[in-house]
């Protein structure tokens, strides 16, 4: 008997679900953490919990990839009077910008302020998610850092720090009423396929017709 080819890798499609992204409770309890946690840094005069509340802050408003993420610099964040927006260097290479609203952009300058108060450099081509030498952080340890808070949040412990991406996603899907070539160039998915893989989770319509499904 013939046996079937294997499917190639490339034909085989991600799947997103529910799991993977952080519900409005989760959100809440997780920014709770990280102000609090960065008050007692500020009192203490210590700079990771502070620069974990901004890694946080910077994924939920953004939804950039950790590489993305660790590797922005300070010339990188677009905040003056008239414009917000960050400029990002994506996968291949591509450059994006990522439009923020005022709220964060209210963040941004308030962590400007708190790391001159630790003494680190605002110049441009210093690095926004710094670590405590002021040089590049590494993906590896944002992603620990990310686990730790979570633990400490008291959070499921399944949740990677993509998760702030996933999270970025679905709610901009809502907010801008699916539209899906915005989220796409937010995100810099180089196909709108993928943004619309999240489509099952976020289409509230969908989710009414399931549950009025024989009724």
């Amino acid at each position: 008997m013939k046996k079937e080819p294997l499917p190639k890798a490339h034909n085989i499609q991600w799947v997103m679900d529910e799991r993977k992204c952080l519900n409005t409770i989760e959100i809440q309890k997780l920014r709770k953490t990280c102000a609090t946690a960065k008050v007692c840094g500020l009192r203490c005069a210590k700079f990771t919990p502070v620069r974990n509340w901004f890694m946080i802050e910077l994924g939920l408003n953004a939804g950039l990839r950790v590489e993305e993420m660790a590797s922005l610099k300070h010339s990188d964040l677009i905040i003056d009077s008239d414009r917000s927006s960050i400029v990002v260097l994506g996968k291949g290479n591509k450059k994006r910008a990522v439009w923020i609203n005022a709220d964060f952009k209210r963040k941004c300058q308030l962590y400007f302020s708190y790391k001159e108060r630790f003494g680190y450099s605002l110049e441009e081509d210093s690095y926004l998610l710094n670590n405590l030498n002021g040089g590049k952080i590494s993906k590896r340890a944002l992603q620990k850092f990310f686990k730790i808070i979570m633990s400490k949040a008291e959070l499921p412990a399944h949740f990677h720090i993509h998760c702030l991406r996933h999270t970025y996603t679905t709610f901009l899907l809502t907010a801008s009423n699916f539209n899906y070539r915005f989220v796409q160039q937010q995100l810099g998915h180089s196909s709108i396929k993928t943004t619309q893989v999240y489509a099952g989770i976020v289409e509230s319509e969908g989710k009414k017709a399931i549950e009025n499904l024989y009724q």
